[in-house]
């Protein structure tokens, strides 16, 4: 089996701005997913801070808007997107939000 990392994309509303009953409800989501992909979650991941961009040139500036990540594992891309049926990042329905999936792949010079 392959490991995969659901990046997630969008701009998340701050838990501190939730009241605690809709922190509840979006935990309760998350708690739900993580329950159906089981085992297949490798790394539930975690939120991202604020970031910057470091440019090749010697410039930055600001980091795109990913807000965190999760590392699933899958025989292949079609099981892993699989696995992100019903995750609570999807259930806006909006189009703010989307989760990209990449395949992790050995770093060539490692035995």
């Amino acid at each position: 089996m392959s490991q995969y990392m659901m990046i997630y994309k969008g701009v998340a509303t701050d838990m501190s701005d939730m009241s605690p009953e809709e922190g509840a409800a979006v935990m309760a989501k998350w708690a739900t997913w993580m329950e159906k992909v089981g085992a297949g979650l490798v790394d539930v991941g975690t939120p991202f801070g604020p970031g910057s961009s470091l440019v090749d040139d010697g410039t930055s500036g600001t980091a795109v808007s990913l807000t965190g990540y999760s590392i699933v594992e899958a025989d292949d891309m079609a099981a892993a997107q699989a696995l992100a049926d019903g995750h609570p990042y999807l259930s806006e329905g909006k189009g703010d939000y989307a989760i990209d999936i990449f395949e992790l792949m050995p770093v060539p010079f490692e035995a």
